[in-house]
Formats: C-alpha cells, sequence, structure tokens
C-alpha cells in the first residue's frame, strides 16, 4: 500500500481493550528489539523469536511492524517508527474509504472487512453520524457517506466489455448476504467465494459469468453459461494483456465449459475444452477498472440506491 496510508491499515484496527493491545505491543516490541533494524522472512523472525511466524501478525496493528509478500515467497518483515496518528482518527478515515468503496454498509461488515471488534465498529459509525445518510437496501437497512449520494443517483457510466478480476478484487470482497446481490445463484456464490484462496472472477458485460485461475502463463477459464464468440474473444483478448512479470512466452488460455450450458440452445449442448496460444503484451494495464458493483452509482445491477 501507499506509505501515506500506512496508519489507516495498522493503527486503525489496534485494539481497545487492554489485553488485545498488549498483546500487540508485546510482540512489537520483542521483535523489534530482535530484528534491530534488519530485515528477515517472516519465518527466519518467527523462529528466532521461538513463536510462530503467523504470531507475528498481531503486532502490525501496532504501525511499527511491515510485512511485504512476494507472490508464493516467504514475506519480509521489518519495523520502522509508530505513525503519529490517533488510532481513532485512523480508524473513522478507514470506514469513510470502506463506505466510499463498498457502501451501502453496516457496522457489522465494516468490522468483518477491517478485522476489528464489533464494538469497535459501531462506535466508529456513530462518530461519524453526521456525516452519513441512511438508506434502504435489498437486504436491509444500511448507510453511505452524504456526499457520495449524488453519485449514487446519477446515470450509471458505460461498461467494460471483459474484465478478469484477480483473486480477492475489491469488486467482489464481500460477506454474507451482500455476495447474493452479486451473484444470485449459490451453487455460483460457492465457487467464487470457496473456503480456500478464492479464483479470479470473469466480468463480462458488468456481471460475473464465470471464475478463471493462473498457473504461470496458464489460464483456466471456467464459464457458468454459454459464451457467444465475441464474448469468448473479448476474453481472450483480456486474457492477452494479463501482467505477468519474469514469465516468458505466450499465455494459454483453456476453456473448461463442464458448468456453462447454451440458452440459446436449449441448455443441452457442451462445449470441449479448447486451447489457443496468445501473445503476452508486458506493456498492458492491470486487469481491473471498467465500473465496480460497489462504488458509488457504478453498480451492474442498481440493487441498492439511497432515498431521501
Amino acid at each position: 500500500m501507499a506509505a501515506r496510508d500506512h496508519a489507516l491499515f495498522s493503527l486503525a484496527r489496534l485494539p481497545d481493550d487492554a489485553r488485545g493491545r498488549r498483546r500487540a505491543e508485546d510482540v512489537a516490541a520483542r521483535l523489534q528489539a530482535f530484528l534491530s533494524g534488519r530485515r528477515m522472512t517472516y519465518g527466519e523472525a518467527g523462529h528466532g523469536l521461538g513463536v510462530h511466524p503467523n504470531r507475528l501478525r498481531y503486532a502490525a496493528p501496532t504501525g511499527t511492524v511491515l510485512i511485504r509478500w512476494d507472490g508464493a515467497r516467504l514475506p519480509t518483515v521489518w519495523t520502522v517508527p509508530q505513525p503519529e496518528v490517533d488510532p481513532s482518527d485512523a480508524r473513522r478515515e478507514l470506514a469513510r474509504r470502506y463506505l466510499h468503496v463498498f457502501g451501502p454498509a453496516t457496522p457489522a461488515a465494516f468490522a468483518k472487512w477491517a478485522g476489528i471488534g464489533a464494538a469497535q465498529a459501531r462506535a466508529t459509525f456513530e462518530a461519524l453520524a453526521r456525516s452519513l445518510t441512511p438508506v434502504r437496501t435489498p437486504v436491509g437497512d444500511a448507510w453511505i457517506l452524504t456526499r457520495d449520494e449524488p453519485v449514487f443517483r446519477a446515470p450509471e457510466g458505460p461498461t467494460a466489455a471483459v474484465r478478469l478480476l484477480p483473486s480477492g478484487d475489491a469488486y467482489f470482497l464481500l460477506h454474507g448476504a451482500d455476495r447474493g446481490l452479486l451473484v444470485p445463484d449459490a451453487a455460483q456464490r460457492a465457487a467464487l467465494w470457496t473456503p480456500r484462496v478464492w479464483p479470479g472472477a470473469v466480468l463480462v458485460g458488468g456481471e460475473i459469468v464465470g471464475t478463471w485461475r493462473r498457473a504461470q502463463a496458464n489460464l483456466a477459464i471456467e464459464p457458468w453459461r454459454r459464451l457467444s464468440s465475441a464474448e469468448r474473444d473479448a476474453v481472450q483478448a483480456e486474457a492477452a494483456s494479463l501482467p505477468l512479470p519474469g514469465i516468458e512466452g505466450q499465455v494459454v488460455a483453456r476453456w473448461e465449459d463442464r458448468r456453462a450450458t447454451s440458452a440459446s440452445c436449449g441448455g443441452g449442448a457442451r462445449s470441449r475444452p479448447t486451447f489457443r496460444g496468445l501473445p503476452l503484451d508486458r506493456r498492458a494495464r492491470t486487469p481491473r477498472g471498467g465500473r465496480r458493483r460497489r462504488r458509488p452509482g457504478s453498480s451492474p445491477s442498481a440493487g441498492r440506491a439511497a432515498r431521501a
């Protein structure tokens, strides 16, 4: 993340209770003393302290521990001075940003997303009460930022033809009932939001129509419905634009149509998997953009709207 946002995603999550804060500060102090200005892998630091490496995460909310992930490699950890920001101020700004991207939302949803206690989330929304507007949604009452209401009421903009959204993209980083607004079918929700690492989402015309996974330069695309030739060509073109640093050769897209049925053919025929080699464009943009469902005014289903 950007250095200027360091406090928002660290101190904003610092526990309010004495026990939780003491645990975070104790692990942070021990790690700082052990590293003494050095950087090392997550595993080395944990074993050097005689604890499981995952325990080091308790120190992150102090704002003094930074962790960098590099793909499947072991993350690197080091320590920095604590940001000079009040944790409550950081939490309120984090909530504003959350509501701007994911709103309408509730304190419970914010707590789940931020990894903080329910009481902390409720107190944060109460502190922001003057800048929030209550709204009614298909899954219950929620809140938006008052300043975002005009954007909710504005006409929707153009939709990108295709996007291959990466695992965990904010477009579908949802929990609970909100997932049903984006993917109504329960079986398809189970395929997208799996118990383990989520696949990527195939977005066609503003709607999620399948999933994709990548192993090196090999893409496995599993659509949930029969895609037209034009739609498949657009997916292939989007796959060709994926930036894959350090990987030579071509992107190979494999279609896995086991679950796709044809609406135009009565749902009967199923196509065989096909393969196509695509040239790799290293200068292409990242596979993000287009409409984002949760950003105000950009929901493809227009499922939620502010009401005066």
